[in-house]
């Protein structure tokens, strides 16, 4: 028997306001702020160097269109059942009404490598360009992981920078989403700012040598195999960035806190996803021009953006110092966004028995899963301190693809199963688009490599043991159902 939550108790849920429930303050721009200030971070900043480096070179710009493209497919799905289920929770929740308990387990695990390390990566990311600001005044063994080595065999002992910001923005959730919104479209405003003034001022100084040849040849030295040149490249360059888009289906885990989820979700969603594909094709195409892309291997791997400023554009050191200013401040709102994510996530996991009851524990006075903050915390800060960022970035790519493929997947089964519910978002062209958007997240998950594909596979039997020897045991469905 597979054991579902009814759609009738999830819309109940959805209805329930005051004292117990998350308090509704968000509106349709503060969605799309929320999406943007997740999208916009260490996907553009970091991952684009990692992808043209190690698999795409300039075209790059066409893996960005691939993945835009699968999310694209994806949040059609997500738009949908965020507008027709405003409940915490995002993909966990759509599962656990579509497709069951187990497989709502599983997604929610999966969630974690996207929520939690994707918040764990980006704060790597906030620690590498913080050094830069400073000048490299910050010792190697202090941030970066013990997994780590120096070229002068220096070896890493902890990253205290990304525990630093963990623990800040940490402290701005607890406070209240009314406040982390505000404080997130604040940054959001100076991200994009900078985003387009490197566009405009660094299109000048694209060489356009460094474009050609666009598509990595097959008999370049170091690319052999058929997902590191041509095609495949691009398509594992997809896998790579794909994080760089992971921040909008974190919109739909807010929808619990939004004024009006029917209307505003699918805009939240949709809308903060067609900005930032635009800005991120304009972006990478400017840096692969600026730079060339063999350079992001080496001195240019991190920190890719202030180092293309520093080295090409010349009299715009102003511009490096600013954008990694902004970068910092930009990756504080990613972390902000994906540890609300988790948070929420937990949240609606607790409240269904299925992890203890103190990730669904409210601030009395914020109204906040507090406890879950601390929690998270610790185990986020443990991968931020204590592991590579290459590592947590490409488990975080697997977790959101699994996730995307399980949403494309529920909104088929959903329009058989309860084809009269009111939907107010639809998702064009059923089962066509769902179907499409399950193949192309496939296909990226294909492409990462295989070391990764089995850290992700292990991920997934711990989380089924758990599964099998507590939450199936405390879930209130099934006690319910007795």
């Amino acid at each position: 028997m597979r054991f579902k939550k009814p759609l009738d108790l999830l819309l109940s849920e959805a209805a329930k306001t005051g004292e117990g429930s998350l308090k509704r303050t968000l509106g349709a721009m503060n969605l799309v702020a929320l999406g943007i200030g997740a999208i916009i971070g260490a996907g553009l900043f970091v991952r684009t160097a990692a992808a043209s480096a190690e698999a795409a070179g300039p075209a790059v710009t066409l893996s960005f269109i691939v993945a835009a493209i699968g999310c694209a497919l994806a949040g059609l799905c997500y738009a949908e059942f965020a507008a027709m289920i405003p409940v915490a929770g995002s993909a966990y929740t759509y599962a656990y009404a579509t497709m069951g308990e187990v497989t709502a387990w599983i997604i929610g695990w999966a969630l974690i490598l996207e929520y939690a390390l994707g918040a764990a990566t980006v704060s790597i990311a906030w620690s590498e360009y913080l050094n830069n600001l400073l000048g490299g005044a910050i010792p190697y063994e202090w941030c970066h992981s013990p997994f780590e080595t120096s070229a002068n065999g220096v070896h890493g002992f902890v990253n205290a920078p990304a525990l630093l910001i963990l623990g800040l923005i940490t402290a701005v959730l607890i406070k209240g989403s009314k406040e982390s919104a505000a404080f997130n479209a604040i940054i959001v405003m100076v991200k994009v700012a900078i985003v387009l003034v490197f566009v405009a001022i660094g299109w000048s100084f694209i060489n356009p040598a460094n474009h050609v040849p666009y598509i990595i040849p097959e008999n370049t030295p170091g690319h052999e195999g058929f997902f590191k040149h041509g095609w495949g490249g691009i398509l594992k360059g997809a896998g790579i960035v794909f994080f760089a888009f992971i921040g909008f289906d974190a919109v739909s885990t807010a929808a619990q806190e939004a004024k009006n989820p029917k209307r505003d979700m699918p805009i939240g969603i949709l809308g903060s996803l067609v900005v930032c594909t635009i800005l991120y094709i304009l972006f990478s195409h400017v840096l692969t021009g600026v730079a060339n892309w063999t350079e992001f291997k080496g001195a240019g791997k991190e920190a890719s953006v202030a180092y293309a400023i520093q080295k090409y554009m010349v009299g715009y050191d102003w511009l490096a110092t600013s954008i990694t200013i902004a970068i910092l401040a930009g990756f504080s709102s990613v972390i902000l966004v994906m540890l609300m994510g988790q948070s929420r996530v937990f949240y609606s996991m607790s409240k269904d028995g299925l992890i203890p009851k103190v990730f669904s524990e409210l601030h009395p006075k914020f109204s906040t899963p507090y406890k879950s903050n601390y929690i998270l915390f610790v185990f986020v800060g443990l991968f931020g301190g204590f592991v590579p960022g290459s590592v947590a970035g490409d488990l975080t790519s697997i977790g959101t693809l699994f996730a995307f493929v399980l949403v494309c997947a529920g909104i088929i089964m959903m329009r058989k199963s309860d084809p009269n519910t009111e939907r107010p978002f639809r998702t064009p062209w059923v089962p066509f688009v769902p179907i499409a958007g399950i193949l192309v997240c496939s296909a990226m998950i294909i492409s990462l490599p295989g070391e990764t594909l089995l850290s992700a596979f292990l991920w997934m039997i711990i989380g089924l043991i758990i599964y099998f020897v507590y939450s199936k045991n405390h879930s209130v469905i099934r006690k319910n159902s007795k």
